[in-house]
């Protein structure tokens, strides 16, 4: 082969085979990375396996007749390594209703489509939760507000992402733990000295509760119970937001109007 030289030689050196070997190990060492190109990442050409890991999911929404069971199926990826991961791949809805058949049929295709896309599919919560129904929403078992049905199949999608760990909750710190329990204390106060004047009450023992009065209404998993005059947080949409101070605050996530 003639190789052509367009500058001027100022040296030269004679190459010897110990050269080339010590050089070969240089060589052969330099694709070292070529295990992290074997990572199988989500998308659309991966074919369905034979088997998938499943979790259902019931509701019964006062919208319907029958309760809803959702099923979300995962798969796995890289099984058996350190980057193994398990994604969402397809969501199915199951019902004796058939009011809604259509759009849930459709509904649900859609979304299988996008899980086996691949790519962060979080961000279908947000914009299913902001879905809300012209006819007026529903609350929960708990107090939790939910807009429409869809943003109920949202919440469901929520809680599952959360479970396969691709999504997390903020944590809390000691700071607004410590502001939250505050804030609880001087309503329970304020409940206890003028029971008559405001529109908070103080818990009453079911014994004790005439017909008709209100009880406190049970918001979180913890025990917790807030008063029945409390209107909905915008942020958690639970059952908690008080007027304390002149401002609102809600007692189960910290959230405040005045800062």
């Amino acid at each position: 082969m003639t190789v052509r030289i367009t500058q001027k030689i100022k040296g030269y050196a004679v190459l010897r085979p110990e050269d080339t070997a010590r050089e070969l190990p240089a060589a052969t060492s330099a694709p070292a990375a070529e295990p992290e190109d074997n990572v199988i990442q989500m998308h659309e050409r991966i074919k369905r396996p034979e088997v998938l890991i499943g979790s259902t999911y019931k509701i019964k929404p006062p919208l319907v007749e029958h309760a809803m069971y959702v099923t979300i199926n995962d798969i796995v990826l890289n099984p058996g390594t350190e980057h193994e991961q398990r994604r969402p791949f397809e969501i199915f809805i199951n019902s004796k209703s058939m009011e809604h058949f259509q759009w849930i049929v459709a509904l649900t295709r859609i979304m299988s489509a996008v899980f086996r896309k691949g790519g962060d599919v979080t961000f279908l919560v947000e914009e299913m939760k902001a879905v809300f129904d012209p006819r007026g929403g529903y609350f929960k078992g708990g107090g939790v507000y939910m807009p429409s049905l869809v943003a109920d199949l949202g919440g469901i999608i929520e809680d599952h992402l959360k479970a396969i760990g691709l999504m997390h909750d903020p944590d809390l710190s000691d700071e607004q733990r410590a502001l939250i329990a505050e804030k609880r204390r001087a309503v329970e106060d304020r409940s206890k000295k003028k029971p008559d004047a405001g529109t908070l009450t103080a818990p009453v023992p079911a014994s004790d509760a005439a017909p008709g009065d209100s009880e406190d209404i049970e918001v979180t998993g913890e025990g917790a119970s807030f008063p029945p005059s409390a209107t909905i947080c915008h942020k958690c949409s639970a059952k908690a937001l008080v007027i304390l101070d002149g401002c609102a605050t809600c007692l189960n996530c910290g959230y405040s109007k005045c800062g």
